[in-house]
């Protein structure tokens, strides 16, 4: 039977099916830690480039925020199990199962000594620094391998792969990050789905003072035999503006991500400011006492 259609008919048609097929090419990204920084550019960023970001926080007024601001937000606090779920649920329901992306980026750094860092602080950085990053990407593994790509993009940071004194904690979760996020990458292979992981040095952000703030919380610096190197540290955390000339703004994260999402083939590695690539050709060419010698030099044995 031939099926006859009118001018305006005709008009309507084309114009569902081209919204149908507009629709059809919109990514879904789901990013953790977007209430201010890196996670906020790089939500805001994508967004205008087409995506459709559901941006999470942790805190409620965080998420009431960012949905003025126009995105699909929602509350996602990565120390509780319940919490990533529940989020992982409500973002499959919203795409019909369709997530093509993950920006892991959510975390704190924890200041201090190894000798003074409780095993309960170190596992609470881990608890928000890799625990929760885990079980969220093996959430929304299942639906990246049915639909046959998707993109797992770890926010790590130049201390992923060298160290600095009195960021212990902070570092051992960024070195077992790239582990972790090396060994599934190996694991994905030939799956459609890419793990990337972002490497920044230095980065316009709250961190610092979200930093001085945990540090104040959990180091007994009184009866610390590191109490001379915690004044410099403490004047450090509480300077206002670029910690270092080298300090880029969030939007230099942006573009790796962009790179990432997009590439047919992305980097494992995306470095990000001039000292990440600077240590990332030292870490290769020096021998570890050589290295050592670097770093308690750049940081002053520990004063900055």
């Amino acid at each position: 039977m031939m099926m006859i259609f009118t001018g305006l008919g005709v008009r309507q048609l084309i114009s569902q099916s081209c919204i149908l097929s507009t629709m059809s090419k919109v990514k879904n990204i789901l990013i953790t830690g977007c209430s201010s920084g890196i996670g906020l550019c790089v939500a805001t960023g994508l967004k205008t480039r087409g995506y459709r970001v559901f941006a999470t926080a942790r805190k409620e007024r965080d998420v009431t925020d960012l949905q003025q601001q126009g995105f699909d937000a929602l509350q996602l606090d990565l120390d509780d199990g319940q919490s990533i779920d529940h989020a992982v649920d409500q973002v499959l329901e919203l795409t019909n199962g369709a997530l093509y992306a993950l920006f892991n980026n959510g975390a704190y750094g924890q200041p201090g000594a190894i000798e003074d860092l409780s095993r309960d602080v170190l596992k609470q950085q881990f608890e928000t620094n890799l625990f929760g990053w885990h079980q969220l990407t093996c959430r929304v593994i299942p639906a990246m391998r049915r639909q046959g790509e998707g993109r797992i993009i770890q926010n790590s940071s130049i201390l992923g792969f060298m160290t600095l004194p009195y960021r212990g904690a902070y570092v051992a979760s960024k070195f077992a990050l790239e582990g972790l996020s090396d060994t599934l990458r190996l694991e994905l292979a030939g799956s459609g789905i890419h793990v990337s992981l972002i490497e920044p040095g230095p980065i316009e952000s709250r961190f610092r003072a979200n930093a001085l703030a945990m540090w104040h919380k959990h180091i007994d610096v009184e009866h610390s035999a590191h109490q001379p190197y915690y004044q410099a540290m403490q004047k450090r955390l509480e300077t206002k503006g670029p910690a270092t000339p080298f300090t880029l703004p969030p939007e230099a994260v942006l573009k790796k991500v962009i790179h990432a999402l997009k590439s047919r083939k992305p980097k494992p590695r995306y470095h990000v400011t001039f000292p990440t690539h600077l240590f990332a050709l030292l870490r290769r060419i020096l021998t570890s006492r050589g290295m050592d010698r670097a770093l308690k030099k750049v940081s002053g044995d520990g004063r900055r």
